[in-house]
């Protein structure tokens, strides 16, 4: 799934000081898809307040993520987020990679194992939006199954504006919901 020397491993609060070197080396790389990011998300500090946070949500399972580690550094993440449960059985799917790593099926690899995870937990349908112009980033979902839907007008405030998005879709059974 992943090329060799890859490895995915979910997000922990010991990870803080290698996310905050790996947002740092890909700042500008990350900027044009990004919020814009407080200077103490750049942080060590800043990152281990992010991770608590995401590991909270993860333990009410809204959020699932992972860090990919090359040589023990920290080179790209991919999340499984806004999950409900219940009669939609759905999830959004979002990862960044780090700049001197592209290009080696990392990113569809990344979405690949959040794909078969959230089969794992009994999720029924995953979603993702890039922004219009983001063609490698929809092509990496095309590469993982999935199928673009629509369009949705200012979905995500990204650089300081509201910003269209094409939406994709990926269905992984019709299976019913277990609760």
């Amino acid at each position: 799934m992943l090329a060799e020397g890859y490895e995915l491993r979910p997000l922990a609060i010991e990870d803080a000081g290698e996310r905050a070197a790996a947002y740092g080396r890909n700042r500008e790389h990350l900027a044009p898809w990004d919020p814009v990011r407080p200077e103490s998300f750049f942080t060590v500090e800043g990152q281990a307040a992010d991770i608590t946070r995401q590991i909270g949500e993860q333990a009410s399972g809204k959020r699932h993520v992972f860090c990919l580690w090359h040589d023990g550094r920290i080179v790209g993440q991919v999340a499984l987020d806004n999950v409900v449960r219940g009669v939609l059985q759905s999830g959004t799917v979002g990862y960044w990679l780090d700049h001197e790593h592209l290009g080696r099926g990392l990113a569809t690899g990344m979405v690949r194992h959040v794909e078969q995870y959230a089969r794992g937990i009994g999720m029924h349908r995953l979603e993702a939006g890039t922004m219009l112009h983001n063609t490698a980033s929809q092509a990496v979902l095309r590469r993982a199954g999935f199928q673009q839907y629509g369009v949705a007008e200012r979905f995500l405030f990204i650089g300081g504006r509201w910003v269209d998005h094409v939406l994709f879709q990926l269905i992984l059974h019709d299976d019913p919901p277990t609760y």
